[in-house]
C-alpha cells in the first residue's frame, strides 16, 4: 500500500490524530501535568495511558462501546485516580473514541442513523440530569464505585448467557454474518427516546459512555443485529460524551492531559476494532463483553465492601 492510498484510506484518523497532537502538546507543555491524588504525567505514565487508550479503543470497536470499561477501572484501581476524577477523565476521553470508532463503523455501514438520532438526542437531556446528580456523589468515591459495579451486573450476566447459548448454536444461520444481513433496527421513536434518556442519565452519573447499556439494550429490547448495534451504539454515545465530558471538565473532574493521551490511543484502537469486527462471531463478542464486565462489576462492588480483587 503506497502513501497516497494509505492516506486516502485512513485520512480521517490521520487528521483527527494530528488535531489531537496539536491540542495535547500545549496542554502537556503548560506544566499542568498533575492533579490532586494522581501521579505526574511523565515518561512511563504517558506511555501507559496511550496503551490503555489503544486497548480501550480496540475493545470498543469490537463490542460497540467507548472503551470506558477498560479505561475507568484501570485509572481507578491500577493508576490510583480518585473515583470522581477517573469518571470525568474517562468520559472526556470517550468523546474521541466514539468519534473515531463511530466513523469507522459508518464506513463499514454498521450504523442505523435513525436510531442514533433519536437515542442520541434524548440522551443529551439525560446526561445533563445525570451530571447534576453526580455532584452529590462525587465526594463519596466508594459509593460511586459501587453504583458503577451494580450498573455493570445486568449486561454482564445477559451477555455471558447469550454468548454461551450462541456458542452451542454456532452452526445456525443467525450466528453467521452474511452480505444480506439486516441493516436496520426496529423501534418506536418514543421508546428509543426513553431508553436513550435513561442511558444518558446513567452516563452523567457513572461517567461511562453508555455502551454497557446501549449494546445489550439494542440487542435485547429492540432486536438489533449485532454488527449494526456496534456502530449505532458509538454514534449514540458521541453527543452524550461531548455534553457529559464538557460538563465534567467544567466541574473540575477531568485530568485533561491524561484524557487527551488516552484519547489519542483510542483513536487508533477504535479504527482497528471497527475494521476487524466482522472477523468475529456475534456470540464471541457477547462472551468477551460479558466476562469483562462481570469482572469489573465484582471489582467495584468488592472495593466498596472492603474486599480487594486484583
Amino acid at each position: 500500500m503506497n502513501i497516497r492510498v494509505f492516506f486516502y484510506k485512513y485520512k480521517f484518523t490521520i487528521i483527527l490524530l494530528s488535531i489531537m497532537t496539536l491540542i495535547t502538546i500545549p496542554v502537556l507543555s503548560s506544566g499542568q501535568t498533575s492533579i490532586e491524588g494522581v501521579l505526574l504525567l511523565k515518561g512511563t505514565m504517558v506511555f501507559t495511558l496511550i496503551i490503555v487508550g489503544m486497548a480501550a479503543g480496540l475493545l470498543g470497536g469490537w463490542i460497540g462501546t467507548g472503551g470506558c470499561s477498560v479505561m475507568l477501572p484501570v485509572l481507578h484501581f491500577w493508576l490510583g485516580f480518585p473515583a470522581p476524577i477517573a469518571v470525568g477523565t474517562t468520559l472526556f476521553a470517550v468523546i474521541f473514541t466514539a468519534l473515531s470508532g463511530g466513523y469507522g463503523h459508518f464506513k463499514q455501514k454498521n450504523l442505523d442513523k435513525r436510531v442514533a438520532l433519536w437515542m442520541g438526542g434524548a440522551g443529551i437531556f439525560g446526561v445533563i440530569l445525570g451530571s447534576w446528580l453526580f455532584t452529590f456523589l462525587s465526594s463519596k468515591s466508594a459509593l460511586l464505585g459501587c453504583i458503577i459495579g451494580v450498573v455493570f451486573l445486568w449486561p454482564s450476566f445477559r451477555m455471558i448467557w447469550e454468548g454461551i447459548v450462541g456458542y452451542k448454536k454456532a452452526k445456525t444461520p443467525a450466528d453467521k454474518a452474511t452480505p444480506n444481513q439486516v441493516q436496520t433496527i426496529n423501534g418506536d421513536p418514543a421508546k428509543l427516546s426513553i431508553f436513550g434518556a435513561v442511558v444518558g442519565t446513567l452516563t452523567g452519573i457513572v461517567g461511562l459512555g453508555g455502551g454497557y447499556a446501549l449494546v445489550p439494550g439494542l440487542i435485547y429490547l429492540f432486536k438489533a443485529p449485532v454488527y449494526i448495534t456496534m456502530g449505532t451504539s458509538l454514534a449514540i454515545m458521541l453527543p452524550m460524551a461531548i455534553v457529559g465530558g464538557s460538563i465534567k471538565l467544567a466541574q473540575g473532574y477531568v485530568f485533561l492531559g491524561a484524557a487527551l493521551l488516552m484519547a489519542m490511543g483510542t483513536i487508533v484502537g477504535a479504527q482497528v476494532g471497527a475494521a476487524t469486527i466482522k472477523r468475529f462471531k456475534p456470540y464471541t463478542l457477547k462472551l468477551i463483553f460479558g466476562i469483562y464486565f462481570l469482572y469489573v462489576a465484582i471489582k467495584f462492588i468488592g472495593n466498596y465492601v472492603g474486599i480487594s480483587i486484583w
